[in-house]
């Protein structure tokens, strides 16, 4: 697919530059289905990826040295060259690079789509009112490590491809599928009917600890919120709940660094560690 046009511009005020000056209005891009790349490392992992690109908007420089992945991309991509210094007024900070790009939010996949194509022993995680866009995107970052073949996002959960999320997770959401449910704990019930064995990560558990848990067979990782933990509803569709064990004076993980201990103890139970 060729290059569809390069554009010189020396403010922000073009209509085709909307989405940059409305990267902090994420529900509105949210409703377009679009997002913001921001940085060097994001913005070369969305051009390498399947997902469809709009626009990038970069320095002349970075735009010669991502010309051929930018040419070489499924999509015909806009490309607008601008100074760094006008690039520092979308985000609001010094950029050390200045790239910035927008994508498409991919359509979400199906509970039964991901089933059906996801490869035996299957591990699956899910997130439950997760409010932080950085944690989000670490966690997805986690899951892509250790081999997560699906993420369901909850109704009341910040969605991973949110600006600062996509940012977080330094690009890694684009490997990852994402299953988004306006019922999470009917979507774990149907999951269990298939045979996946849910598992919670929950603080509160009479003593039943993460290395109790079965995990090498077909599971799911349920997360909760950062300050509340699973919603009632979540918990009872799960099928164990478990915890790190740590002692009295901590009481919990950030749900990015208990997702990481969670997934590290799944691929050891399967022997990928």
């Amino acid at each position: 697919m060729a290059i569809a046009s390069v554009q010189a511009v020396t403010s922000l005020d073009p209509p085709e530059l909307a989405p940059y000056r409305t990267m902090r209005m994420q529900a509105d891009h949210w409703r377009q289905r679009i997002f913001v790349a921001e940085g060097e490392k994001v913005v070369r992992r969305l051009l390498e990826s399947p997902l469809g690109v709009v626009s990038v908007l970069v320095p002349e420089k970075w735009f010669q040295l991502l010309e051929p992945l930018i040419a070489a991309h499924a999509s015909a991509i806009c490309v607008f060259t601008a100074e760094k210094k006008l690039l520092e007024q979308l985000t609001g900070f010094s950029m050390y690079q200045g790239l910035l790009a927008v994508g498409r939010i991919p359509p979400p996949v199906s509970v039964t789509g991901a089933w059906a194509t996801a490869p035996s022993p299957r591990l699956f995680a899910a997130v439950d009112a997760l409010s932080s866009a950085e944690n989000i995107g670490a966690l997805v970052r986690n899951c892509v490590a250790f081999g997560v073949q699906a993420l369901l996002v909850g109704e009341t959960s910040s969605h991973p491809y949110l600006r600062r999320a996509v940012r977080s997770s330094m690009g890694t959401v684009f490997q990852l599928p994402v299953i988004e449910t306006a019922d999470l704990a009917g979507s774990l019930r149907e999951l269990r009917a298939a045979g996946v064995h849910c598992v919670a990560a929950h603080p509160h558990t009479n003593g039943r600890t993460l290395t109790q848990a079965r995990l090498d067979h077909d599971a799911c990782l349920v997360f909760g919120s950062e300050g509340y933990g699973l919603s009632p509803a979540v918990l009872a569709a799960c099928d164990d709940a478990v915890a790190v064990p740590m002692p009295p004076a901590v009481d919990s993980l950030n749900v990015a660094s208990a997702a990481a201990v969670f997934l590290y103890e799944a691929n050891r139970q399967r022997g990928k560690m």
